[in-house]
Order: C-alpha cells, then sequence, then structure tokens
C-alpha cells in the first residue's frame, strides 16, 4: 500500500530541482534526504512506475523544491514532471505522530457523530488552508460540511470504532 504524499508540478532552474506541491503532514520527514519515494502516472495506480532518492529539499513560495540523487540538470529530470510521489506503508512510522495526531488516510472514511449520537456524514477530504485542517464531511442529501479541526470542535477520535465525535459550534452547519 502506497500513501500519496505529493505531486511534481514541474521543473526549477536548470540544475535539477523538481517543484513539488506536498500532500503531507509531514513534508520535512517524507522529503528529507535519503528519503525514498515511489513514482506514479496518476493516483489509480497500484503499482509504482519506479523510485526516487531525495538529495535536497527546501520550501519555495508555497512549493517544495527537490533534487533527485544522481541528477543534476533539467535535462535528466523533464521526464518526472506530472508524477505523482508515494511514501509506500512500510516506511510509515507511528514515531512520526505526537499524542493525539493521524495520518490523514486513518482520518479519511471515518463516521462524524455528534455528542448527542446524531450521525452527520463521512470524512471524504481533509483541506489544509491554513492554521488548521478541515475535513470536509459528504452528508447524505445535503451539502458537504467543513468542520475546523480544532479542539472546540473535534471531541474524540475514536480510530477502533472508526468515528469521530464532534460538537457543531453555532455557525457550522
Amino acid at each position: 500500500m502506497y500513501y500519496k504524499v505529493g505531486t511534481i508540478v514541474n521543473t526549477h532552474g536548470i540544475r535539477g530541482e523538481l517543484r513539488v506541491v506536498a500532500e503531507t503532514d509531514f513534508p520535512k520527514q517524507r522529503f528529507k534526504k535519503g528519503s525514498q519515494l515511489a513514482l506514479f502516472k496518476n493516483d489509480q495506480d497500484q503499482k509504482p512506475i519506479g523510485t526516487i532518492t531525495i538529495n535536497s529539499a527546501r520550501q519555495h513560495k508555497g512549493f517544495i523544491l527537490i533534487t533527485l540523487a544522481g541528477y543534476d540538470n533539467i535535462n535528466d529530470v523533464l521526464k518526472y514532471k506530472g508524477l505523482i510521489l508515494k511514501v509506500a506503508e512500510e516506511n510509515l512510522s507511528d514515531d512520526d505522530l505526537d499524542a493525539g495526531q493521524y495520518y490523514y488516510h486513518q482520518i479519511i472514511g471515518l463516521n462524524v457523530v455528534t455528542e448527542d449520537g446524531e450521525q452527520l456524514g463521512t470524512i471524504k477530504e481533509i483541506m489544509s488552508p491554513g492554521a488548521n485542517d478541515v475535513w470536509v464531511v459528504a452528508r447524505p442529501g445535503k451539502d458537504d460540511l467543513l468542520l475546523p479541526v480544532i479542539e472546540q470542535v473535534v471531541k474524540k477520535i475514536d480510530l477502533p470504532a472508526g468515528q469521530v465525535i464532534v460538537e457543531l459550534m453555532e455557525g457550522l452547519e
């Protein structure tokens, strides 16, 4: 099993840097020197088309610029433009997580229930627009609900039960 950590959207400069849109909670860990990432043509593919080893990474204008081990020229890395970067499940570590932290793949798919027991829907997506994440909850027969991931709203995450208990603040629904 592989988990998406980013998409290579373009090259940067002439020295073989690649511009990546990161889609991970742990960009420093995922893109550190020596990290191995699998390459995929699209999100639906189950088998990687290859692997890369990160040589360096740095933050730049909302992107992460990476270089790959063994590549130092734009012409060598053009073939990677548009590919999806994923980390293998065996390279995930719970040591990366502090108490109360979870990987995105652990949260997506959980049922959302109010403290009163009302079923709201299922988490289908996680957005990271700023200071806190926002969970997109698919609700049957209604528009999606956007839940800010803050302690006033998210009361309990129960992975074994497959649910999240929330308190809906005024104006959220």
